[in-house]
């Protein structure tokens, strides 16, 4: 995915770069299938909804901390809250307008939030490797 690819939506400055940091902390771990769903029409209360998995705990954990580190880096923002980081079966990261899940792979297939929010419009960055 690029930047440019984000920046084409009507997202705000704040949430594209959050959104491209979080793309890329997500190819750095190798996430496996990761997708963007804008929920801009659907709810208020946020913008975006990130879905990416990962094959174990490990991984998961990798890909959230790293998620962590990169949106700090890039906006000097932490998550509002985290949750389930010590199993790291399903971390979610609340940024306020972005919402990311990362899953381990069962645990995605299980909640399956890409249909829950099916309505939505989804970008799935193509990784640059």
């Amino acid at each position: 995915m690029t930047s440019g690819e984000l920046s084409r939506g009507t997202y705000s400055t704040y949430v594209t770069t959050l959104l491209n940091a979080t793309v890329v902390a997500t190819e750095e771990k190798l996430g496996l299938d990761t997708v963007i769903l804008d929920l801009r029409e659907l709810v208020d209360s946020f913008d975006a909804l990130v879905v990416t998995s990962g094959r174990n705990d490990r991984q998961v954990r990798a890909i959230a901390q790293e998620i962590e580190r990169l949106v700090d880096m890039a906006l000097d923002v932490k998550p509002i809250h985290v949750e389930g980081l010590v199993a790291a079966e399903w971390v979610a990261l609340d940024y306020g307008d972005v919402i990311v899940h990362v899953f381990d792979e069962t645990a995605r297939e299980y909640y399956d939030l890409e249909h829950l929010w099916s309505a939505a419009p989804a970008l799935r960055p193509q990784p640059a490797r």
